[in-house]
């Protein structure tokens, strides 16, 4: 049986999304770098065939093109609701939005869309599957860039943005592309979170997502270091935030799930990922909501999955908070390869 998720998960998530048992340890991170930098690796993986995505990722991909040198191609900014094919602007209401960009070439007229996201959908990135015979939870958490030929422009424009953002050449789109393939190739986990110690803007952030919006801003960043110049407008990200004390490191999966590892923590774990199990009714979902609720928010508990490494977060109010808030387009930090 597949590993694909009922899109009733994202309700769970926006709802209470993230409330778990209960832990006394005594243990102490060993990690006082925060946040903690996201791990990048070799290589990419081979997915496991139990997961299994309920829509196909990036069906019409295609690799990225060369362009002429000479080529003047004009970057949009693309955002729209989330699963905005399937339910409109209804997670628009929220400002769970997803981010892409588009690029458009003079000397072909040819449009494309570039953009990361989770393979087997967000439920699987942010959840584990508990699976029989199997004592460490398994992750179904890869993401991805997606490129192809094209812009859906009623699908960005109905109930998101469309718009130009900057120009560049196609000597910066090659070196680009260069950079897309390294990004991809190294980044391979999507982080749903984004967990910070309060609500203040210069509040310590203990983890930083690893999402969609997080891609188009590096892509940015890289466009405005190889010398593309932004113009002045509002972007706006959102971002899904865990509110916590300080982080308590607890190990790996081997550490912890391996046969020397710690019986009562791994239990403590699978017991927390429970109630975020796929729910075959909305009685069952209710019944799992009131028991995130108790764990997470009366028992103030959390435990994060980040980096292949569990860590314990002591949550406090206000626990759970989804923000649309600005991050400025960059400036620009050499030469432009002329545009």
């Amino acid at each position: 049986m597949g590993a694909a998720r009922p899109d009733r998960l994202l309700l769970l998530l926006t709802v209470a999304a993230v409330w778990g048992p209960c832990f006394s340890g005594t243990l102490r991170s060993p990690q006082r770098r925060w946040p903690v930098p996201y791990r990048r690796f070799d290589y990419r993986p081979k997915t496991d065939p139990y997961c299994q995505a309920r829509y196909t990722f990036c069906p019409t991909g295609s690799a990225i093109p060369v362009m002429e040198e000479q080529d003047v191609i004009e970057v949009y900014r693309l955002q729209a609701p989330v699963w905005e094919f399937k339910y409109g602007d209804l997670l628009g209401h929220l400002k769970i939005m997803h981010d892409a960009v588009g690029f458009k070439s003079s000397l072909t007229g040819k449009n494309y869309t570039m953009e990361w996201y989770e393979l087997f959908q967000l439920g699987n990135c942010t959840f584990p599957h508990l699976r029989p015979g199997m004592d460490a939870p398994f992750w179904c958490n890869q993401g991805a860039a997606c490129f192809y030929e094209g812009i859906d422009d009623a699908h960005w424009k109905e109930n998101g943005t469309l718009v130009l953002v900057t120009t560049i050449s196609g000597t910066m789109f090659n070196e680009m592309a260069k950079w897309v393939k390294y990004d991809n190739e190294t980044g391979i986990y999507y982080e749903t979170w984004t967990v910070q110690a309060s609500p203040n803007k210069q509040s310590i952030v203990w983890f930083d997502s690893y999402e969609c919006s997080k891609f188009i801003l590096r892509t940015y960043q890289k466009l405005a270091d190889l010398g593309a110049v932004f113009k002045k407008i509002q972007t706006n990200y959102t971002s899904i935030i865990l509110f916590s004390g300080e982080p308590i490191y607890l190990g790996n999966e081997t550490s912890i799930f391996g046969p020397l590892g710690n019986k009562t923590l791994a239990a403590a774990i699978r017991n927390f990922y429970y109630p975020f199990k796929p729910h075959r009714t909305v009685g069952e979902f209710f019944v799992d909501l009131l028991k995130i609720i108790d764990r997470v928010i009366l028992n103030h508990q959390f435990y994060l999955f980040y980096n292949l490494e569990y860590w314990f977060l002591p949550m406090k109010f206000p626990y759970l908070k989804i923000i649309y808030e600005e991050v400025p387009l960059p400036i620009g930090s050499k030469t432009s390869f002329g545009v």
